[in-house]
């Protein structure tokens, strides 16, 4: 909890308590609001910089807008922590992205403040779009805000709203939060055009007092203004020889605005909330504002976890010299490697460079590593044109984001059979960011797709050896995946060995009367194995462990084998349950006309909340003690 909380701040236990505020008091509001975000998450880790920036933009949006009637959605929730603040959380907001406690994502579950929920980015002018279409519909005077990003807005959904907005009738605001920065850098031709728009303020001013000019004499309706936007676009096209990408879709734009200017924002959200149609507000803000190595920093401070308020310093666990390495930065080191060795090589990734550990390939390599932005249809798609002309892409998105990228995997992928390799970071559960970020999804997903080779390494070496094994020639399309965090070797920069496709292999088999057989996928199978060391000795010799590499082609042969000879199967998997890797040995049997007892370990069929791994994982009884019970259990009925 933070030390105290300002006088102004202390005050608000929901927008109806700001709006009692004068205008002229809101500049001390958001000082404190600011120092509070600051206080919380030095202690209480959580997305830091993103917040920051739209401190004032908060405040100004909940003072002019009647809400939770009026709707604001928020694009990826983590810039949303001030409007958590500001909408009644304040004082649970120490329980921030904790087991049981607040989401570090809007939810509409959790508030009503919470119009949309928003763990992803690029949706928040569709849903806003969808609720003002709504609205209209039902002659409603409520009003929708969509809060985007110049990062998100690299993503086509946006654009697909965009244009939509444009020919459907709605009175939408959006607001584009430009600060150049979604995790890393925004790269790419939209990121350069924000810079470049200079649009007349005379204009901006000009044109509003025109409009309410013609509205107070009744010369044109609300209804009817919005039949003049095109032709007043060009006429600002005209006077400003600038003619915006927005007004070209017959989106009426305003900016570009000092997002840290809450006064002026307060007026001009007062100015045009009314206007019928369209509308964005173009503002201009600093990611991590108001803390200098934030400001300075903003990929390092996007999620610096704890540090020291008073001198900026990151508090960083110490890693001891034979700590395992992160299962990211394995894949970024050998990728880098592999690189150096053939020249064919490429490394894609839609705006996580950093997260996935591509960054060291991308700054030794840069013109063979493409940050693509927001956008993981088009980092798949551009991947396998990539592949169509001799190239080998390594194409590295989070297994929760390359759900939006399914269609483009089947169609552009599988169905032409191309050389790729697809690595799926942080498959599994990740930890305190919740349902919107669980990679659990993607064995279910992927193992009925045909022409895929779908595996999981057991550790830092496996996967090394299924990076080495993807980059053989004519291997198809090859599908890595792997969890968040540390693994199990720290010696693992061993020289890499092709690994036979769709080959398990034994880690532990029964010494005396085999019983129970445990076959994993990926690295539980390494807190498996410890689950077994834990059991009394005559029990570890009753007990098998398999380790299966591949979910798709699943090694059938050793499948049977391992029923044949002992009396219950344990599957174990950080995926869905519903048509995972438990779901494959369970086929492999029924086909084989096999009848044995299967206990399947996995991800039931619900929306895990959020937590530490280590809490989730005991939830779950994904634990060594968890499994442990459930070990000692089959084999009292074996």
């Amino acid at each position: 909890m933070t030390e105290s909380v300002g006088t102004l701040l202390s005050q608000i236990n929901t927008p109806a308590d700001l709006k009692k505020l004068a205008i002229d008091q809101l500049p001390q509001l958001c000082n404190e609001l600011r120092q509070f975000i600051i206080d919380e998450l030095s202690a209480n880790p959580g997305h830091f910089g993103a917040s920051l920036g739209v401190v004032e933009l908060t405040v100004a949006l909940h003072y002019v807008y009647n809400t939770p009637e009026d709707s604001v959605v928020w694009d990826v929730g983590h810039q949303a922590y001030a409007h958590k603040i500001l909408t009644g959380r304040r004082e649970k907001f120490a329980t921030n992205r904790k087991l049981h406690g607040i989401c570090g994502f809007p939810n509409p579950k959790e508030s009503e403040y919470d119009a949309f929920i928003a763990g992803h980015a690029s949706n928040s002018i569709s849903a806003a779009l969808g609720i003002s279409v709504g609205q209209t519909l039902d002659k409603s005077a409520k009003r929708a805000v969509a809060v985007i990003g110049d990062g998100a807005m690299t993503g086509g959904l946006a654009f697909e709203g965009l244009n939509n907005a444009s020919s459907c009738r709605n009175n939408l605001t959006i607001i584009l939060n430009d600060n150049h920065m979604a995790i890393d850098h925004v790269v790419g031709g939209l990121s350069n055009y924000l810079v470049r728009i200079n649009t007349s303020k005379r204009y901006n001013s000009f044109r509003s007092k025109l409009y309410k000019f013609l509205l107070k004499l009744g010369l044109v309706s609300n209804e009817e203004a919005g039949r003049y936007i095109q032709r007043n676009n060009s006429l600002k096209a005209f006077i400003s020889k600038q003619h915006t990408l927005f007004e070209g879709l017959s989106v009426r734009y305003f900016g570009p605005i000092d997002g840290h200017d809450v006064i002026n924002l307060v007026k001009i959200l007062q100015d045009i909330k009314d206007y019928k149609g369209p509308k964005i507000v173009h503002i201009r803000t600093k990611k991590g504002k108001g803390f200098k190595p934030a400001e300075e920093c903003a990929t390092e401070w996007h999620a610096p976890g704890k540090f020291d308020k008073n001198t900026g310093k990151r508090i960083v666990p110490e890693i001891k010299s034979d700590q395992p390495p992160l299962f990211q930065d394995v894949f970024g080191h050998t990728l880098l490697e592999m690189a150096r060795e053939n020249n064919q090589i490429v490394g894609v990734t839609p705006a996580m460079a950093t997260g996935c550990s591509m960054t060291y390939m991308m700054h030794e390599m840069p013109e063979r590593t493409f940050d693509v932005g927001i956008a993981e249809g088009h980092a798949v798609t551009f991947s396998a044109g990539l592949a169509k002309e001799g190239k080998l892409p390594f194409c590295n998105i989070y297994s929760s984001f390359m759900q939006r990228a399914y269609d483009n995997v089947i169609h552009d992928v599988a169905l032409q059979n191309l050389n790729m390799v697809i690595c799926l970071d942080r498959a599994g559960l990740v930890g305190n960011d919740g349902a919107t970020h669980h990679g659990v999804f993607d064995l279910a997903c992927f193992r009925a797709v045909p022409n895929l080779i779908v595996a999981s390494p057991y550790n830092e070496i496996e996967l090394r050896n299924l990076m080495f094994t993807a980059a053989q020639p004519n291997m198809g399309p090859f599908i890595i995946r792997y969890p968040r965090g540390r693994g199990y070797v720290s010696n693992w920069h061993l020289p890499m060995q092709v690994m036979p496709v769709g080959k398990g292999n034994c880690v532990k088999d029964a010494v005396t009367d085999p019983k129970v057989a445990v076959l994993t996928l990926g690295p539980r199978g390494n807190v498996a194995l410890n689950a077994i060391k834990k059991l009394d000795a005559g029990s570890q010799d009753k007990m098998g462990l398999y380790n299966m590499v591949f979910a798709k082609p699943i090694d059938s042969e050793l499948v049977l084998e391992v029923a044949q000879r002992y009396k219950r199967l344990v599957t174990i998997e950080e995926g869905a349950l519903a048509g995972g890797f438990g779901s494959a040995v369970l086929e492999c049997l029924s086909d084989a006309g096999i009848s044995i007892p299967v206990h399947r370990i996995g991800i039931p069929d619900n929306f895990i909340e959020h937590g530490s791994q280590e809490e989730l994982y005991a939830i779950l009884g994904m634990d060594a003690d968890g499994l442990q019970k459930t070990f000692n259990e089959e084999l009292q009925k074996s």
